[in-house]
């Protein structure tokens, strides 16, 4: 069930709000005038989103990539050289 709270408890508890949002690991949504205005979240939560948002777009950009036909490079021979580099550095 998400959380809904006026914007006045914004003001009067927001050591409340961050309290919820770091603990529950959930958002809080707050209304203006009975609407919904914004949606206060952790920072981790919301760094959270935005690393999966770039996964996201990276993968996108990937498969639209492989969909052109772009060559690509097989796992295992990445691996392999990527092994060979480092072992060859250490």
């Amino acid at each position: 069930m998400p959380s809904i709270r006026p914007i006045s408890d914004l003001r009067n508890n927001s050591n409340e709000i961050s309290e919820f949002c770091r603990a529950s690991r959930e958002p809080v949504f707050i209304t203006k005038n009975g609407v919904g205005d914004m949606v206060v979240l952790s920072l981790e939560m919301y760094e959270r989103q935005q690393a999966q948002l770039e996964l996201y777009a990276k993968l996108a950009e990937a498969e639209a990539e492989i969909a052109a036909g772009a060559d690509g490079v097989d796992f295992f021979e990445f691996a392999h050289m990527l092994r060979s580099d480092i072992h060859g550095t250490i």
